[in-house]
């Protein structure tokens, strides 16, 4: 598949200024679908993958697997329009819709696919769709939604199921003597186990030269992305949400080759440093407001945030979980498998470890807390979704936690990731223009306060 080239200029003025760069990066997740087809038309394993947080895609790469990600497959089903047929595919064989959209929407899809047509890829689906899984990787990363409906995949596909696990701690356990050393060790067993099932199952042995190259580029890409996330701080914010969430799974899936995504990233970079200096916005108007979004966005209805922008909102920043850290110096790790465990380990955390510097007992809160300075923050676009509740669950204390620390508003808009038959523009609309008044009587509060923004 040829790289799509940048839409024509218009007259007609667009809400958001897109950037050049993204366009290539969002490319090659589309490739990887098409890949995968071609990999599976060919006989070749394929694999369907959660989000794991880097645990498992290098190996996988190494191995020279084909994969793709359901969770990310649904947010092009979402913002296609093509998510409802598979959502009531869904509901019609039992699963409740509070369901996690991205579970119930590839659930849909494998009863298309599995039941419906017997084997064969639904012609509704976009992209040509996702080719039928080898292999099924999930992950105990997050929430517990994720690696269950994986299991419940296993009623619709005849494939074995892996699950990679992550020791997950509240901010109190981070103060444990040597629990690092201890969740390194449990990584390393955890990819021990993994490389070994996966070399059974292909009837081969791990490529780990190759797996130490991938694991290179993959610091390399964690610390450009996260030099493009520290330029997305200067005012007027250089870049919009909407191009972030169009150009991050390079970063956080890997998408694609990653020798590739790291040059394109980097192209990112500088584009992004040329707008800094020349103090050019992320919004083709002037910019207003300074807005963070969390946490999964209402995929069905990107275009929403074009009206925001007439309206000179810049969405500058958003959902922590998408946002690879900075990455750990792994210059005196000598094994891979460490490398790895640590580069994982750095994502879960790092949010803990801010918690704790500042001694606050929400880690979320504590990266949003540092957020809102670090950007000069107007307010908060927080999104609670009733088919998601790790990323739901913590919002509430989370805006309250945000107005006492800061006087920083927050416009509470309930919705959801796939099935925009629950989210409202129009009424959303009309609330962000009343909570305009609201912001702009918090920034003199903070300015009575002596903060700077």
């Amino acid at each position: 598949m040829s790289e799509t080239a940048a839409p024509a200029k218009t007259d007609q003025k667009r809400a958001i200024n897109r950037l050049k760069s993204m366009y290539p990066l969002r490319n090659l997740v589309q490739q990887d679908y098409i890949d995968t087809l071609n990999a599976s038309n060919e006989g070749k394993p394929t694999v369907w993958a959660m989000l794991n947080y880097w645990e498992g895609d290098l190996p996988l790469k190494a191995m020279g697997l084909n994969i793709v990600y359901p969770e990310n497959y649904s947010t092009l089903l979402a913002s296609t329009g093509s998510a409802e047929p598979f959502l009531d595919a869904a509901d019609s064989d039992g699963y409740p819709t509070h369901l996690c959209g991205y579970g119930r929407s590839t659930i849909g899809y494998s009863y298309r696919m599995m039941k419906d047509l017997n084997g064969r890829i639904p012609p509704e689906a976009p992209l040509g769709g996702m080719a039928k899984p080898t292999l099924l990787l999930g992950s105990g990363i997050i929430c517990d939604a994720r690696f269950k409906w994986f299991q419940a995949l296993g009623r619709y596909f005849d494939a074995p199921q892996w699950v990679l696990e992550m020791p997950m701690m509240g901010t109190a356990e981070g103060t444990e003597p040597d629990l690092e050393g201890y969740q390194i060790k449990f990584l390393v067993k955890e990819l021990q186990a993994f490389i070994a099932f996966l070399e059974k199952l292909l009837g081969r042995k791990m490529d780990w030269a190759r797996l130490e190259e991938l694991i290179d580029l993959a610091v390399k890409i964690h610390e450009t992305t996260w030099q493009i996330s520290e330029l997305r701080k200067s005012v007027p914010g250089p870049m919009h949400s909407t191009d972030f969430w169009s150009s991050m799974p390079p970063s956080l899936f890997f998408a694609g080759d990653m020798a590739t995504a790291l040059k394109l990233y980097q192209d990112m970079l500088a584009e992004l440093q040329e707008r800094v200096n020349n103090k050019v916005a992320g919004i083709n108007y002037p910019e207003k407001y300074r807005i963070i979004f969390a946490e999964l966005p209402p995929w069905h209805s990107l275009k929403f945030f074009d009206s925001l922008a007439e309206k000179g909102w810049n969405f500058v920043f958003e959902s922590y979980g998408y946002h690879a850290p900075k990455p750990p110096d792994l210059s005196r790790v000598s094994d891979p498998l460490e490398k790895m465990a640590r580069l994982s380990r750095n994502f879960v955390f790092n949010i803990h470890s801010c918690a704790l510097e500042d001694g606050i007992a929400n880690p979320v809160a504590e990266i949003y807390l540092r957020a809102a300075r670090g950007y000069k923050i107007d307010g908060f676009f927080l999104h609670p979704l009733i088919s998601c509740r790790a990323a739901s669950a913590g919002l509430r204390s989370m805006q309250e936690f945000l107005m006492k620390k800061l006087n920083v508003p927050t416009l509470w808009v309930e919705g959801d990731i796939i099935d925009k038959r629950v989210f409202n523009p129009q009424e959303t609309l009309a609330r962000a223009e009343a909570f305009e008044q609201t912001m702009e009587h918090y920034r003199k509060v903070r300015k009575a306060q002596g903060l700077d923004w």
